[in-house]
């Protein structure tokens, strides 16, 4: 909201040159009226508006990263010309929410799109990441939702055009590694034992209506939090069905575990889980969320990975030196070679 998509296509395109070739952009809907209130706004957008607008954003967006052809700068000090003019691309962009002229005064990005991350849950989202993204996070804590999940993101493609392996869908994990099953339970409950109770009362009731609800008595299944969290709220009122917390154990497992797949146990059963979800359909990899830091990601770097390598599941060097390289997602290509037909190697 407080940025216009110019300032964001000049913003990455900066980072991906600084950094080589190495940055993403989250794409975020703004949600909160605080928020609003910060930026010129008295309320915050309706739902439908603002993923309708985000839509449009990222579009033009891209459209600004396509404004040079990877070789239109000539830098030809004999001939005094600084690039081909016939190389340049002016957007002249007028939608419903933006009119953006173009070009982007800023060279091509290195992987001509930095990386596009979606976090769609919602139908809107769904669809916004379906015609946008290069990554989709979400957060099913089953197999049997993230393979109704994949399946729903990946059937929406044809309508952009779009591959179904041209995102790769990547849901959230959260792993307590131990040396053995025993340890990692010990690792996890002392974990959870560090919570202040009104913390996780507090992270609950942000998604979730509590008012009038005994804190020991069951999650409640009526009653609906903010609209803007309808997904995550959603979630949470299938696991209330599903497992039937009370509101405690409900607030202790959303503050210390969050709402994605938790996975405690060795480093060859979290393999295990893993290596079950990507070979039944449910994602083309996981985005990594440990339970603390930096101890969390260690455990998981150093025990198990080399389990993943061993069974040829996980490379043991870089293939690439791209971020997009490094996600193994196709090249992408400027709107205007794609309109012409031509080949690019970019």
């Amino acid at each position: 909201m407080s940025d216009e998509p110019y300032h964001v296509a000049r913003t990455f395109a900066s980072l991906d040159l600084i950094s080589h070739g190495r940055a993403g952009w989250n794409v975020v809907t703004s949600w909160s009226e605080a928020e609003a209130l910060n930026f010129n706004r008295d309320h915050q957008l309706d739902y439908a508006t603002r993923y309708e607008r985000a839509g449009e954003f990222v579009d033009v967006v891209k459209g600004l990263w396509d404004s040079w052809d990877a070789d239109a700068f000539l830098y030809d000090k004999m001939s005094g010309q600084f690039y081909d003019e016939r190389k340049l691309h002016v957007l002249h962009h007028q939608g419903k929410y933006f009119s953006v002229r173009g070009p982007l005064n800023v060279a091509p990005a290195l992987q001509r799109h930095p990386v596009i991350v979606q976090a769609g849950a919602s139908p809107d989202g769904r669809e916004l990441a379906a015609a946008t993204a290069d990554v989709v996070y979400c957060l099913p804590d089953t197999l049997e939702a993230a393979r109704a999940y994949y399946v729903d993101v990946k059937g929406r493609m044809a309508t952009y055009g779009r591959e179904p392996d041209d995102p790769k869908i990547l849901p959230g994990l959260r792993p307590t590694v131990g040396r053995t099953t025993a340890e990692a339970h010990v690792k996890f409950n002392t974990l959870q034992a560090l919570l202040h109770p009104l913390v996780a009362l507090s992270t609950l009731a942000s998604t979730l209506d509590l008012s009038g609800s005994p804190l020991d008595g069951p999650g409640p299944l009526d009653r609906q939090g903010p609209q803007e969290l309808r997904s995550i709220s959603e979630r949470l009122r299938a696991r209330v069905c599903r497992d039937q917390p009370t509101i405690r154990q409900l607030s202790q497992q959303v503050a210390g575990m969050g709402s994605g797949c938790n996975v405690i146990g060795t480093a060859e059963e979290i393999a295990n889980v893993m290596q079950a979800w990507f070979e039944q359909g449910a994602c083309d990899g996981f985005n990594i969320t440990p339970p603390y830091l930096p101890g969390g990601c260690v455990d998981f770097v150093n025990r198990v990975i080399p389990v993943f390598q061993e069974r040829g599941l996980f490379r043991t060097d870089y293939e690439g030196t791209t971020l997009r390289e490094h996600l193994g997602l196709k090249p992408a290509v400027s709107r205007y070679a794609r309109a012409s037909g031509q080949p690019t190697a970019e």
